[in-house]
Order: C-alpha cells, then structure tokens, then sequence
C-alpha cells in the first residue's frame, strides 16, 4: 500500500438516528452477538465489535469475527483496536489538563512556544492560537507538504524530532485558508498540538499521555501503532481491501502524527475514557467540569469543538458528541449522549465504506437497545 493510502484519517458524516425506529431489538448477549454476526457477515468484514455504557458503568460487550482474514483465531471482547483519529480528543484533554496546570493557555500561540521559529514559518502562523488548532480553525492544510510527509516515513531520529521537523515544514508554507476563517480537519494542526505539548513539558508525547491521562483513567491496554507482536494473531490485525481481495497488514502512519491518529486501545479502556467526558461531576481530579464544558463547546456557527463532533440527536436527549477514526486499515466511531448518561463505541478491522456502514448499524442496533426502554 502507498503512503498515500494510509494517510487518510478522515471525518465521515454522522450516524442519522434522531427518531429510533428499529424493530424487534435483541434483548440477550447471544441475541446481540447474532445481530452483530448479521451485520459482520453482510459487508463482509474480518471483525465487528463493540461496547455500550449506561450510567457510569460498562454493560454491554460484544465481538464476532477473527482478528485475521484468512486465520481461525476469533477476536475478543479483550482485543484491542487502532482508534485512529479518536486520538484527537485525547489530545484535547490533555490540552485542557496541561492548561489547568498553567502550563499554556487556550490563547497561546505558535510564536508563543516556538519562538525560536519566527522568520523561518509564515508569518500568518505565529499567532495562531492553540484554541484555533484544537477546533481545526488554525488555517493547518488538510494534506501534508508531500516531501515532508515521504521524510515522515523514514523515521529519521527520535519521534520527537521527527514531529518537530515535520511541523517546521507545515508551518513554513503558507496557510490554506487565513487563520479563524474556516474549519480545514487537519491532522497536521494537532500534530503541532503535540509539538507544543513536548516543547512545555520537556517529554515526548507518547509518554505524556500514557502518565497523565492512560495511567489515571486505568486505561491499561493503550499505545501506539499497530497492536500486538508482529507477524503473530495475538491481537487483531488492520486490513484493506483491493479489487474485492481482503488484505491483512499489521502497519499504521509515522509518528508526526501521533497526536492526531496514533493511538490503540481495548474498547472498554475507550468506553472508560468516554465516562469521563459524560461525567463532569466525577472529572474533578484530572479536570474541572467547566473544562470539559469547554472542551465539549465549538465555535460558534460551527459544530467540531476540540476533538469532538457536537451534534443534536433526538435519541440523547439533545447534545450528542462523536467522533470516528481511520488509519485506512481500521475503523472506530465513538457515540457519547451525555444527557442520558450513555455511550457507545463499535470497532472493525478494515476501514472503508462497508467498515463505516456496519459501525452506523450497530451503533443504531445499540441505541435502541438501551435507550427506546
């Protein structure tokens, strides 16, 4: 597979179930398991998986499917997946995290934390603002400059320094778009998150986030990259399809981008990190409630706040927050309705339309499911 065809953690539009009409719902896990299995086998996928969360807790699992295509092995409800771009919103809480410590705040600019730059980035960026960044307003290009994003893959130095090469190549052409004008998603604004983050912290994002937010919110199966060992099926395996030919890869991006799409994680340690951003009340050790209001609040006339689609869905009682993720090989779509103290999170080992399709059918199987009772 090209570079290219890697790079391409992109938005999708949003699961459409404002009215829940579904019918005959499955009421029991073997039910579930055979509703998912339907919907597994109808696109065709290696694997489907996901979890749902009611009132603070963890209360329901599922997974069907084989880790790889081709291999016996079945996928578990312990398997961890690439979230791809739901990284972003963990990056934004950490963000917040590091702002709260005063660290740097929601209107620190590029110039601020990378002063030494001044004449050698376009002058446009120096005042871009790490609020801007988190809200994809900050003019960041949705595409990388291709000679940086083929040096990218050499993985030359430490990742901290190939992030820090990467953003100085962003940053020194000129913005897509004028700064606050526009949302442009863009994975290169939150790698320079990240950048920032280790230039105030002196620790290399990685460690940063795996010490301040995994370790606390126990989320013990998180990291970066491909899961499991390579060349064994010890944990699920990304995969892409070409001309109907299923193909199994254990590969992810470079880490540039750590901070917009690198992560992995079991479904239940992404179900714990939804809690946290459902329950402002029990947040305060790591945030104050009024800090994931903030995080959860986008600019006004537009509706990606930092790290988070807002969205208004009848079946959440009103706000919504969701967001997907896809390195090309995988695909995650997070669903959190804070209002009924709800959320679900449905996983696949292939990325693509069918991928996104089946994730949209389980979530609505899962809505109704817990929430037209």
């Amino acid at each position: 597979m090209k570079n290219e065809f890697r790079f391409g953690i992109v938005l999708v539009s949003a699961l459409i179930v404002s009215v829940i009409t579904a019918s005959a719902a499955p009421t029991t896990p073997a039910d579930m398991a055979q509703a998912l299995e339907a919907i597994r086998k109808k696109h065709d996928l290696p694997a489907l998986a996901a979890v749902v969360v009611k009132d603070g807790r963890i209360c329901e699992r599922v997974a069907v499917g084989v880790r790889k295509w081709g291999d016996p092995a079945p996928v578990t409800t312990n398997d961890v997946f690439h979230i791809g771009s739901c990284t972003k919103s963990m990056t934004a809480t950490l963000t917040a995290m590091l702002i709260e410590e005063g660290k740097l705040h929601w209107d620190t600019t590029i110039a601020d934390v990378f002063p030494e730059l001044k004449g050698r980035i376009d002058k446009q960026y120096e005042t871009v603002t790490v609020e801007q960044l988190l809200h994809h307003r900050g003019g960041i290009p949705g595409a990388p400059p291709p000679a940086a994003w083929k040096r990218a893959w050499q993985r030359a130095g430490t990742p901290t320094e190939q992030r820090r090469e990467f953003i100085e190549a962003v940053l020194s052409q000129p913005p897509e778009a004028a700064p606050g004008t526009k949302m442009i998603y863009s994975n290169q604004g939150y790698a320079i998150i990240g950048a920032m983050l280790e230039k105030l912290t002196g620790t290399n994002y990685e460690t940063l986030i795996t010490e301040r937010l995994f370790t606390p919110l126990r989320m013990d199966s998180a990291g970066f990259g491909p899961p499991g060992t390579t060349g064994a099926v010890d944990q699920p395996w990304g995969h892409s399809r070409k001309l109907s030919i299923t193909v199994p890869l254990q590969e992810d991006n470079p880490p540039v981008i750590a901070s917009a799409g690198r992560v992995h994680c079991s479904l239940d340690d992404l179900a714990r990190f939804t809690i946290f951003h459902m329950r402002s009340g029990h947040a305060g050790r790591l945030l104050k409630p009024e800090t994931l209001v903030k995080l959860h609040s986008p600019p006004d006339g537009g509706d990606y706040a930092c790290g988070w689609v807002v969205l208004e869905r009848g079946w959440a009682g009103g706000k919504a927050l969701m967001h997907n993720g896809s390195n090309t090989m995988w695909y995650v779509v997070m669903w959190l309705a804070p209002e009924k103290d709800f959320s679900v999170v449905v996983a696949t080992n292939i990325a693509g339309p069918d991928a996104e399709q089946s994730c949209d059918e389980v979530a609505t199987v899962m809505i109704h499911n817990w929430l037209a009772k």
